[in-house]
């Protein structure tokens, strides 16, 4: 057990999960250079060029190779330098890695995990910090992975390794290097699917993913200094989503507050509010809060600030909450 950082976590479960000889690692960057932030730092060194590929700048090409790789019993980790560069690859990856299990009536399958950094910030330049996983939580058959802290980012990135399905993990890339936790050495997983309690409450549920959970948690702490418990839940996965944890939260709390960085129309966001009126609205004693990102691309620069959620604009929409009786 030592001190880690998400990025130093990360590379850690790529070199135990490169143990096994049948995953490979390709991607812009990943072999000689180690990547645009030194992720996969070493591995070239250890296990070579022929299983640590730098590929050209195409994405398509990238998750293609993978494809074929996946269906010929290799298990590779394909990387996309960051999330907004994705859109090229998404024939490959949602017209024939996610329906390689249904197309082949369960002959193949497509043991793929395309990892990419993501969202606002550190004021990228445009396409740098897309946060559009609710695009791809359109295609059955594809799991999305969001961690936030060390210890899930490490435990999470080997469980999807193992899974025999396509698997999008992404990295939080403002956290990188700025959150630390003690994890442990050896291999772990942690399961995908299964949301954790950060900070248990009964007043109200604040519902999050990704880096807003740790500014979240500061709130929270401001909150129970004025005597109001809100519980906050991180997803860590939003396909498939732990649903009976939000809803088991809410009819306890009987208010919820739902935050992430992506845009608010059709986001995650919305589907955990469908969710929740279909199997908990009688618990609510008010109208769901969505505290998001605005419609619009992300914005280039230091106006970014303004445009991701914030303490302020949570604080006002638990505020709204906690009127209704």
């Amino acid at each position: 057990m030592s001190e880690k950082t998400i990025v130093q976590a990360i590379n850690e479960a790529l070199f135990q999960a490169m143990e096994h000889d049948d995953v490979v690692l390709l991607g812009e960057d990943v072999a000689t250079n180690g990547g645009v932030f030194r992720v996969t730092d070493g591995l070239k060194e250890k296990y070579g060029a022929m299983r640590v590929i730098d590929t050209p700048l195409a994405e398509s090409g990238i998750i293609g190779t993978a494809v074929g790789m996946s269906v010929n019993g290799l298990r590779p980790i394909a990387e996309i330098q960051f999330f907004g560069f994705i859109y090229e690859a998404m024939d490959q990856m949602v017209s024939q890695a996610t329906r390689m299990r249904y197309r082949s009536n369960g002959r193949f399958h497509a043991p793929i995990v395309v990892r990419s950094p993501y969202g606002a910030g550190v004021n990228t330049p445009e396409l740098h910090a897309d946060s559009i996983e609710a695009i791809f939580s359109h295609s059955p058959g594809m799991k999305i992975v969001m961690p936030s802290s060390p210890y899930d980012a490490k435990g999470l990135l080997l469980a999807a390794i193992e899974d025999p399905d396509p698997v999008l993990f992404l990295e939080p890339m403002s956290i990188y290097r700025s959150v630390r936790e003690e994890v442990p050495d050896e291999a772990y997983t942690v399961t995908i699917g299964e949301a954790k309690i950060v900070q248990a409450g009964s007043d109200a549920t604040i519902v999050t993913w990704g880096p807003p959970v740790v500014w979240l948690q500061q709130v929270v702490e401001e909150y129970a200094t004025n005597g109001v418990s809100i519980e906050l839940i991180d997803l860590r996965t939003v396909a498939p989503l732990d649903i009976d944890t939000i809803v088991a939260s809410v009819e306890k709390t009987e208010r919820l507050c739902i935050v992430h960085e992506a845009v608010k129309t059709n986001g995650i966001g919305a589907e955990i509010a469908a969710l929740v009126s279909e199997r908990a609205i009688f618990s609510l004693v008010g109208p769901i809060k969505r505290v998001t990102g605005f419609d619009s691309p992300y914005p280039a620069g230091t106006i970014e600030r303004d445009w991701m959620p914030n303490p302020s604009r949570v604080k006002t929409a638990i505020d709204e909450l906690l009127t209704y009786e």
